[in-house]
């Protein structure tokens, strides 16, 4: 819904799971509603920075070990 664009701007959302499936949808989400996300993942890195690398082309990732 475009009208939700922006709407979490200044918010931070930390989304565990978040590297596949459900998560990853949801992380999305929050990412083009413009809340700074936060992905916590248990075991696949490789999934969880093709995430952060989504959320780069809607705005704004960074990397934490």
């Amino acid at each position: 819904m475009k009208k939700d664009r922006g709407r979490l701007e200044g918010k931070v959302a930390l989304v565990t799971g978040g590297s596949r499936g459900i998560g990853r949808a949801i992380a999305l989400r929050l990412a083009e509603d413009g809340a700074d996300v936060v992905v916590n993942y248990q075991n696949k890195k490789e999934h969880a920075q093709k995430v952060s690398k989504l959320i780069d082309q809607i705005g704004m990732a960074d990397e934490l070990e």
